[in-house]
């Protein structure tokens, strides 16, 4: 098992907590793990990168090389056409719909979506509007989680408990909220996949 992931966004949208479940369920299930982070501004509403690397066999670089990543995870649509040239010819672009207008001038947005929308292998999710539906929009990251996880092997149940663990000390609802945020994200897809 070998799974690169590009996980791109900007700051405050949660790029790190999605990291933190992903390398707990890897921890879990005895996978060696390496991760890159790139924060930039982030407390500025700058780019949030990270790499994420997970395997069953020793892994030496923590960095993708280009053309390798199997999924590039983007909660901000602009951010995941920044990181193209690091998908592999069957990689899966997962995206956020919802841009976060931060530079006086951001692309046009329809323009954006179209470029996403014509790539191969995507799956688009306006992840705010679900999040809203489920109990609260600051849980769009792990909407987003959820949309990716049937292109992650790992455990469901592994998944399900990163969210546990990295949500703990906020209560049992701030966990149930998240919980729910991830399985609608991880419903649209297999929607998408059983189409």
């Amino acid at each position: 098992m070998k799974c690169d992931i590009v996980l791109a966004g900007v700051g405050g949208q949660g790029i790190l907590s999605i990291a933190t479940v992903l390398g707990f369920a890897a921890v879990e299930n005895n996978l060696y793990l390496k991760q890159a982070e790139t924060h930039g501004m982030s407390q500025r509403g700058g780019a949030v990168q990270s790499y994420l690397r997970l395997s069953d066999k020793p892994i030496f670089s923590d960095l993708i090389p280009s053309g390798e990543a199997q999924l590039i995870l983007s909660v901000e649509p602009l951010e995941s056409l920044r990181y193209l040239s690091f998908l592999s010819p069957d990689g899966y672009v997962i995206t956020n719909t919802t841009p976060f207008v931060n530079i006086p001038d951001y692309p046009n947005e329809e323009e954006i979506l179209k470029t996403i929308r014509n790539l191969p292998r995507v799956v688009a999710i306006d992840a705010e509007s679900v999040a809203k539906n489920v109990g609260n929009v600051k849980s769009s990251n792990m909407v987003m989680l959820g949309a990716a996880s049937p292109f992650i092997d790992l455990p469901l149940e592994s998944l399900e408990q990163g969210i546990r663990e990295i949500f703990a000390k906020k209560g049992e609802e701030m966990i149930a909220m998240n919980l729910r945020a991830f399985h609608a994200g991880r419903a649209w897809s297999e929607r998408i996949l059983n189409r």
